[in-house]
């Protein structure tokens, strides 16, 4: 058997060591120490071992969650800025902070925020850091999100109940939204409803027409 430097066990991207029936996962295999990564590699190295003659599927740390339990909690689930810079990978920062978010404003627990890392100019997004009260359950639409490939823009037109926590993810979306808004289309938006109350107010109305009739009878 053969053991990486810090101890662990060396298996491959499907779980399995240099021994042909012998599988690892959860801390004899790293690379976290995390239950819910200990539960994430057991399926797969139990499909693995079972079916990978005919398909073996590669685990994948991508949406990997991560909460840190402190006051407030801390939670991050992809890529961090110093991990995107040190891969060379660009990317945009959205940031939203809770002392916007009304369910926060009225427990008074308004500190903390919830960032977001995206492709520059798209909604795909490369990772999420939440900062604040119930971290770790703000941060699972973000996972599911990443882990599915729903951007941005699908979190901003998904319904969340009001006043909630989560709507701390919808409100991030639409603060990305608003920093990707198409300023050449409201442009022609704004000059068409100019035109449009100047129209307005140029062609008279069934009431209107009725009092100058009425003035004409009079007169």
């Amino acid at each position: 058997m053969e053991t990486r430097k810090d101890g662990t066990l060396a298996v491959d991207a499907t779980l399995q060591s240099v021994l042909p029936n012998v599988w690892a996962c959860g801390d004899v295999a790293g690379p976290f120490q995390l239950t819910h990564a200990s539960a994430h590699q057991a399926w797969h190295a139990t499909v693995n071992a079972l079916f990978g003659e005919f398909k073996r599927f590669r685990v994948s740390y991508r949406a990997l969650p991560a909460v840190t339990y402190t006051d407030p909690e801390v939670a991050r689930v992809g890529l961090s800025e110093r991990e995107a810079r040190a891969q060379g990978i660009e990317f945009e920062v959205t940031r939203y902070e809770l002392s916007e978010l009304d369910r926060a404003i009225t427990e008074g627990l308004t500190e903390g925020f919830v960032k977001v890392l995206t492709v520059p100019g798209k909604d795909r997004i490369l990772g999420a850091t939440v900062v604040g009260h119930g971290a770790g359950e703000l941060l699972a639409e973000f996972t599911l999100a990443m882990t599915h490939g729903i951007g941005l823009n699908k979190l901003l037109g998904t319904v969340h109940p009001y006043p909630t926590w989560s709507e701390a993810a919808k409100a991030s979306a639409g603060v990305w939204k608003n920093a990707h808004k198409p300023e050449r289309v409201l442009g022609w938006l704004e000059r068409y409803f100019a035109w449009r109350r100047g129209a307005d107010a140029r062609t008279p109305t069934a009431s209107g027409q009725a009092e100058a009739k009425t003035r004409d009878m009079r007169s």
